[in-house]
């Protein structure tokens, strides 16, 4: 699942985002979402986050279990 609709985030959730320093390279770091940054219900290039461990990123898919 992709991670542009607000409504599929939640705190706690297992993603792969995209730092803003990756952008060019599109590498993706794993992490658990801490905050939801974004406030709109959707967005084209993904759901700002702010993972556990304080790295902020753009959710690139969310990690099936």
């Amino acid at each position: 699942m992709n991670g542009q609709n607000r409504s599929d985030i939640y705190p706690g959730l297992e993603v792969d985002v995209i730092l803003k320093k990756d952008q060019r390279s599109g590498k993706k770091t794993r992490g658990i979402v801490k905050d939801l940054l974004t406030s709109s219900s959707f967005h084209s290039r993904g759901i700002k986050v702010r993972l556990e461990d304080g790295q902020v990123g753009r959710v690139a898919e969310i990690v099936e279990e």
